[in-house]
């Protein structure tokens, strides 16, 4: 999704890539995509009004990353030798990683990092999704539901298709009982699953991939 998303952009101003090229800025791409909720709110309006030139903007960014690797390379190696990483389970590392983001969520608004969300007054009027349904997916780890405030919860919409949640949510939810931490994982690019978002992949009824990575994190 990633890849094809930056390949059509790309096309658009008539320049082309080769396939390593692609993959490089694709993943840079979903990176930056994923770094962007966690800026304070000021940083988001600056580089959303931003009208200066983007194209040196990021060629600045580029050079410095490549320097900054290239003069790394041997101190990173050092490093290793000396502290070598603990071994650990298949997707643990990326499960940290996401954790470590997910405990942000608890001091931002839901919307600036989940999407739209609603309410059950809002499903049940514009989906048709009676409450007694909602209730009961929510019982049975069905469907998503954050916490907004005491008790009250939302749902994301980008869950649903066709009146229900996408199927595969519940193992997904089975996996990362987090529901915060599920759907931000459902929600930004997965390194797994090669740049691609889980949750839309589950629109696409591609689910057996999701699920599978989803339960290397349980």
């Amino acid at each position: 999704m990633v890849a094809e998303a930056v390949q059509q952009a790309l096309m658009r101003h008539g320049v082309l890539l080769d396939a390593e090229a692609l993959v490089s800025a694709s993943a840079i791409a979903g990176s930056i995509a994923a770094a962007l909720p966690f800026l304070q709110q000021a940083q988001r309006l600056a580089i959303g009004s931003f009208k200066g030139d983007s194209t040196a903007l990021a060629s600045e960014f580029f050079r410095t990353m490549a320097d900054k690797i290239a003069r790394g390379d041997s101190a990173a190696a050092d490093s290793a030798s000396e502290n070598p990483v603990p071994a650990v389970g298949p997707g643990q590392p990326a499960f940290q990683h996401i954790a470590e983001q997910a405990s942000e969520l608890q001091s931002m608004v839901i919307e600036d990092w989940a999407g739209e969300v609603a309410g059950s007054t809002y499903l049940e009027e514009n989906f048709r999704i009676p409450r007694s349904t909602l209730h009961r997916w929510q019982r049975r780890g069905e469907v998503v539901a954050l916490r907004k405030g005491g008790r009250k919860h939302v749902f994301p919409l980008a869950q649903f298709v066709d009146g229900r949640p996408a199927q595969g949510i519940s193992e997904v939810l089975s996996a990362i009982a987090n529901p915060r931490l599920a759907w931000f994982w459902l929600t930004r690019p997965a390194p797994e699953l090669d740049g691609r978002i889980p949750i839309e992949m589950l629109r696409e009824d591609r689910i057996e991939d999701v699920v599978r990575v989803a339960r290397t994190f349980s």
